[in-house]
């Protein structure tokens, strides 16, 4: 394996902690994932967006700094390589949706003092769906929460990642997963395995499914 750490990242749905859970499984890699559950005010946030989204952001900030810095600053002696299923930098492209202006750039600040801290991925994995496959997915793993989430919110989120991703000079593997059945197509993953063994240039690359 030529990476240390690496990131899944992609929208709401796109399927990150399954791709996450089966390379950490083959690569016997130490997993990281997002503890969204434990955010008391996401439920909140699905019925009142104005309301609750500082709160929402600044608890999942909080959460995230806290989750990646312990993990990643312990070493451990029998994984070499960490997989998350979440980029640090996903706190700023959400606030940036879902905050107003004002809101936005205090919580900027914030993330400027902590973002430095944290040791960014040697390879960020962006798996990218249109938005009526992400209903899809949203709708078969069945959080009560998300059913209402609107197709217009999924694409503004996702012109924001794709946004952020080619102004900055982040090593990334695009993969279209449109098609994509890592748990069902043995294939799909392979794919995506023997991708992981070749070492990228920085800038954006793309890998497609059979």
């Amino acid at each position: 394996m030529r990476y240390n750490f690496i990131t899944i990242e992609g929208n709401i749905g796109a399927g990150k902690t399954t791709l996450a859970h089966l390379l950490s499984k083959h690569f016997n890699a130490r997993l990281i994932l997002e503890e969204f559950a434990d955010n008391p005010f996401l439920p909140k946030f699905y019925e009142n967006q104005r309301q609750y989204a500082f709160p929402l952001e600044l608890f999942f900030m909080a959460e995230r700094y806290k989750q990646l810095k312990d993990l990643l600053q312990t070493k451990d002696m029998f994984q070499n390589l960490t997989i998350s299923d979440y980029l640090f930098t996903k706190c700023l492209l959400f606030a940036k949706v879902n905050l107003p202006e004002e809101e936005f750039l205090l919580y900027q600040k914030l993330f400027d003092i902590i973002n430095p801290q944290l040791a960014p991925p040697d390879l960020l994995i962006y798996l990218h769906a249109p938005v009526n496959k992400l209903k899809e997915n949203i709708k078969k793993r069945n959080r009560s929460y998300e059913q209402n989430i609107e197709s217009e919110y999924l694409f503004t989120l996702q012109e924001t990642y794709t946004q952020y991703i080619k102004q900055h000079n982040i090593k990334t593997l695009f993969i279209d997963v449109s098609k994509s059945d890592f748990l069902g197509n043995d294939e799909h993953l392979k794919v995506v395995i023997e991708a992981l063994d070749k070492d990228y240039d920085d800038g954006q690359h793309y890998l497609n499914l059979p």
